[in-house]
């Protein structure tokens, strides 16, 4: 047992060392899957961590309370929920006004809050630029100033009145804008807006003769009792028309932002799988090609089909590991710096991933290697030795009215048909690559085509910062896709080249040219991206309706993109199938694979 435990450890030491740039395209592959994945699922942690930095940092409250009443009757009805069983602290009421702020020429939906300059016990906002509240100034939160490109010191109205922004701050009280709660007083119906701060002797002028309505912040004993702390029976007709919003509301509102793209890049991280599953396939039929018959001389010299597929899973599992803690580092890190959604809050996500993102992304690396190559694997571990020290490739069906069609097809393209019959495995290949890329490129000219449906701020429509999250998660997936496309067309062509050698000579030496035997080997490519490109641009656009859209793009975007992949298949396998078809035919009639 120690003795193959031995063997098995140095053929693998071996193996890694021999074949640097298959493990780093294979590396490549098993990555750019797992961090697209990773990436998935940090979107939510970019909200609930970040929001509980800020939470802490900014005391933030359990429940923030605002009843259905406005003036002396709001703050009668508030008076007594300070000193309820259960809760430990609070802060104001502090009054609001539901207004409008210009900014740049832009109106918009505003909720105004009267604060002191002196800090409160709970909720007090953390400014991250700038100063606090001053009389005559006014505190933007932060990503409604991203969302205006309101900068210090710019001048902006609320309600005609002209205020001087003296910061920008953030708060675990309010979710982000837009979905910040905005209401007309005693109304129920909730609208999209921002937030600022304002000195709290300078509310009353900006609301006019509008009536004020209040907010109360409340620390409980018990932080996930929410409502139930002042309101044991939801049908209390007590609290008909109040908004109480627990600090887990405030968390799911905000990470509201953030669903639609997480599920583009889920989405598109099972597109890349497949896409991983593919490239790497390849890979390892072009090493099961090269080492066919070194597999022959392990079973030559004792070695069992056990040990053989345990040596050759051995490696790609090593390899997975290590893509696993590559991808999982990428995602993690490069989440925040690509969406930056934690701009309403303190802090990132931090240095260590969770475990269940950490989990997910080891379980995909490891699964990976192991789908794809699992079945290469146990066939060159099975194949009988006479059979692999011979190299004998699947021999092509032959039946009557193939025979009769290949005798009329023009030379390249019959030597083309006679590859892929010979690797049928391989065309197959080709046909997932090409499918999965083209769906995820008409998944994004799906999305192109959409009506932009702006936010509605009441005198003004802006940019949904959804659709844009969106928007940009789609095109990383689809950007990783042509990465992933362009490394599994080299390493299937690769592939090709390496496993048709010897038949192309045989076809040159018959009387075909070197030009016409390059051009085969790169049909032999072309025609199963066919049917791929084919199924490929429906299945992308169906994808993208299914979770959200209802319009088609335009016919000219999606023929541009059809012959585009295939245009740049063509090439991608073109050049090099030229290249390997110009060596001469006796050199590779006399080699002999090792």
């Amino acid at each position: 047992m120690a003795g193959r435990l031995l063997l098995m450890c140095r053929l693998l030491t071996r193996h890694l060392r021999r074949h640097r740039a298959e493990n780093v395209l294979l590396l490549v592959a098993i990555t750019a899957a797992t961090a697209t994945m990773t990436l998935g699922l940090t979107l939510t942690e970019l909200v609930t961590r970040p929001y509980e930095r800020t939470r802490a940092a900014t005391a933030g409250p359990d429940l923030v309370v605002e009843p259905g009443f406005t003036g002396p009757q709001a703050l009668d009805a508030l008076a007594p929920l300070a000193t309820l069983p259960g809760v430990t602290a609070h802060s104001g009421p502090f009054p609001l006004a539901f207004l409008a702020l210009t900014a740049r020429d832009t109106t918009v939906r505003v909720i105004v809050e009267g604060r002191d300059q002196a800090p409160a016990a709970v909720n007090r906002p953390a400014v991250t630029d700038g100063t606090w509240v001053r009389p005559g100034g006014v505190v933007v939160e932060r990503t409604f100033a991203d969302a205006l490109g309101i900068r210090l010191g710019d001048t902006v109205g609320v309600d005609g009145h002209p205020l001087h922004v003296t910061g920008f701050a953030v708060t675990a009280a309010r979710p982000v804008y837009p979905q910040v709660h905005w209401h007309l007083p005693g109304g129920n119906l909730v609208e999209k807006g921002g937030l600022v701060w304002v000195d709290h002797g300078d509310i009353a002028t900006l609301a006019g003769d509008q009536p004020l309505s209040y907010t109360l912040n409340l620390k409980l004993a018990d932080r996930d009792a929410g409502a139930g702390a002042i309101r044991p029976s939801g049908g209390d007709p007590r609290f008909r028309g109040w908004s109480l919003r627990s600090a887990r509301d405030i968390a799911h509102s905000s990470g509201r932002q953030n669903r639609q793209a997480e599920t583009a890049l889920v989405v598109g991280a099972w597109l890349l799988t497949g896409l991983a599953v593919v490239g790497i396939a390849g890979i390892v039929a072009g090493r099961v090609i090269a080492r066919r018959r070194r597999v022959g001389l392990l079973k030559a010299i004792g070695a069992g089909p056990g040990v053989i597929a345990a040596v050759h899973l051995a490696e790609y599992l090593v390899i997975g590991l290590a893509a696993a803690g590559a991808g999982l580092a990428i995602g993690w890190l490069a989440a925040p710096v690509l969406f930056r959604s934690s701009a309403g809050f303190v802090g990132s996500v931090g240095v260590n991933p969770p475990l269940h993102v950490v989990v997910t992304a080891t379980a995909l690396a490891l699964a990976l290697a192991v789908a794809a190559t699992l079945g290469p694997v146990l066939r060159a571990a099975t194949t009988s030795t006479i059979e692999a020290l011979a190299d004998v490739p699947t021999p092509p069906r032959r039946r009557r009215w193939t025979i009769w069609l290949s005798r009329r097809l023009p030379t390249a393209l019959l030597i083309g048909v006679r590859i892929n019959a010979r690797r049928p495995h391989r065309a197959r290949l080709v046909t997932v690559n090409t499918l999965i890329t083209t769906a995820a490129l008409a998944a994004v000219l799906t999305i192109l085509a959409q009506d932009d449906d702006p936010l509605n701020l009441g005198y003004s429509e802006l940019p949904d910062p959804r659709n844009e999250r969106t928007l940009q998660a789609m095109l990383i997936v689809a950007g990783v896709a042509c990465f992933l496309a362009l490394l599994n067309t080299i390493v299937s062509t690769w592939t090709a080249v390496l496993d048709t050698r010897q038949p192309l000579a045989v076809a040159r030496a018959l009387g075909a040219t070197p030009a016409q035997a390059g051009l085969g080997l790169a049909v032999a490519q072309l025609l199963p991206a066919i049917p791929g490109v084919a199924v490929g641009i429906p299945f992308g656009i169906g994808l993208y309706l299914f979770f959200d859209g209802e319009r088609y793009p335009p016919v000219s975007w999606t023929l541009s993109t059809a012959i585009g992949v295939l245009v740049a298949v063509a090439t991608l396998t073109a050049v090099p199938a030229l290249a390997a078809a110009r060596r001469p035919v006796a050199d590779t009639l006399r080699s002999t694979a090792t």
